[in-house]
């Protein structure tokens, strides 16, 4: 092991003089002057990220605002969606409330073609507001309401049944 240390020093030409008189200094006075720059130019660009975040946050509720939805086209076509859509969130909590073992399968399955139903709706918010106001489109976001609602319905029609076979198990048992 030695030898390779003692091979790599006589191979290589180290330096070993002395720095010239005040190089200490000069270093220390060019580090201050880079720390002092670089304090200013993070000022700048925080200030410059700060705007463009506003910008950017503005830009977004605009945008929003601009698009349009089934409560927007009349008064009862929001009545229409807020109920489908609080129905939709209590047979959620519904459906979480009975998630077990043996009915994670059917929950899972169930939430995947959720899923997929929320994204035909949002593109047919793309449609409507592309389109405007198409009976065509309004009934297939209505019909898509109709299709969670039903998806939900039967999941705990389903979940219901294995509990009743859990129980009918449990008595037979005892």
């Amino acid at each position: 092991m030695e030898n390779k240390i003692d091979a790599f020093f006589s191979e290589n030409n180290f330096d070993f003089q002395e720095l010239h008189s005040g190089h200490l200094k000069r270093f220390e006075r060019k580090l201050n002057q880079t720390k002092k720059n670089a304090k200013t130019s993070w000022k700048w660009l925080s200030a410059a990220a700060s705007i463009i975040l506003v910008f950017g946050f503005w830009l977004g509720s605009n945008h929003q605002k601009k698009q349009m939805d089934l409560a927007d086209i009349s008064p009862k076509m929001e009545e229409v969606q807020n109920y489908f859509v609080s129905t939709i969130h209590q047979e959620l909590k519904v459906l979480e409330k009975n998630r077990s073992l043996e009915t994670e399968v059917i929950i899972e399955g169930a939430l995947e073609q959720l899923e997929e139903l929320e994204d035909s709706y949002k593109a047919f918010v793309k449609e409507l507001n592309i389109e405007g106001n198409s009976r065509q489109i309004i009934s297939e976001m209505i019909q898509n309401y109709q299709q969670r609602l039903e998806i939900l319905e039967n999941v705990l029609k389903q979940i219901e049944e294995i509990k009743n076979l859990n129980l009918l198990k449990d008595e037979i048992y005892i």
